[in-house]
């Protein structure tokens, strides 16, 4: 028999770096789980992506054991990572902070493809490029 679901957490955790303080124990404390279990083994699953926000997943069921789904990281950092940029503008309409080509885009776009609720390629650029406007970065030929 599959076990019942508890609850079901979204977290955003620098890679390799999972630690016991907020938001990792605050989140998991209140549903029981043992937070140093969680972080080991996040912290091992994760130990190439240092340096990196990475989104996780983590089921938690009634008899307080979890499992958790390691996610690609948020299209944003990737397109800030392609051109080199530190942040992103704080009036994207008005202030333009870079350029990103349809060839980043793509790159950027089959990356995430697991992540994105796209059918194809052409799909994916699409949502993409909007995080990249989003932020204040222009998509150029």
């Amino acid at each position: 028999m599959a076990k019942e679901i508890k609850a079901k957490i979204k977290l955003q955790i620098p890679g390799g770096a999972a630690t016991p303080a907020p938001p990792v124990g605050s989140s998991l404390g209140q549903q029981g789980v043992n937070i140093m279990d969680f972080c080991k083994q996040f912290n091992a699953k994760t130990a190439g992506r240092k340096g990196e926000t990475v989104p996780v997943e983590i089921l938690v069921y009634t008899d307080k054991s979890f499992a958790f789904t390691v996610k690609t990281p948020p299209a944003t950092e990737l397109i800030k990572k392609k051109i080199n940029l530190a942040k992103g503008s704080s009036n994207p309409k008005e202030i333009k902070v870079g350029k990103i080509s349809w060839k980043d885009i793509e790159d950027i776009a089959r990356i995430k493809m697991p992540d994105l609720n796209a059918h194809d390629i052409e799909q994916a650029k699409k949502i993409i490029a909007g995080s990249a406007r989003s932020i204040g970065i222009d998509v150029v030929d």
